[in-house]
């Protein structure tokens, strides 16, 4: 049975609502990128990457292929195309007793789908939000 914070994360990727990714952050959400040294602290600095993300990734192609979970973690394998590269992943989440997410950590491969993926954010992130 999936936890209720995965649930909810699962909700929010469906959506193009960034209200719901809002409310399932914690203030102290710390978020690391696979291109980023150093993590990124706050809901503000997460919510932007998170919905820079979805606009990348989730472009009718992102899946979610397995999950596996403990009591206040879980690890998401998902797999996508951009640009004709295959692109594989995980999300490793830890969230708190309220269920929200107070950790989010992203890993890619391969390589190629790396640099691709830090070109693409780096002008997703420079892009003012709608």
């Amino acid at each position: 049975m999936r936890p209720r914070a995965i649930e909810r994360w699962h909700e929010v990727v469906k959506s193009p609502d960034s209200a719901g990714l809002e409310q399932l952050l914690a203030g102290n959400v710390t978020f690391f990128s696979p291109v980023v040294h150093t993590p990124q602290v706050g809901k503000a600095i997460t919510l932007k990457y998170l919905t820079s993300a979805a606009k990348v990734l989730n472009n009718g192609t992102f899946k979610y292929v397995n999950e596996w979970y403990n009591e206040n973690s879980a690890v998401l394998e998902f797999t996508t195309t951009v640009d004709g590269i295959l692109i594989d992943g995980v999300d490793l989440i830890q969230w708190d007793s309220d269920d929200r997410i107070v950790n989010f950590k992203v890993m890619v491969r391969p390589l190629k789908a790396i640099n691709l993926l830090h070109q693409m954010m780096m002008r997703a992130l420079q892009t003012p939000a709608a």
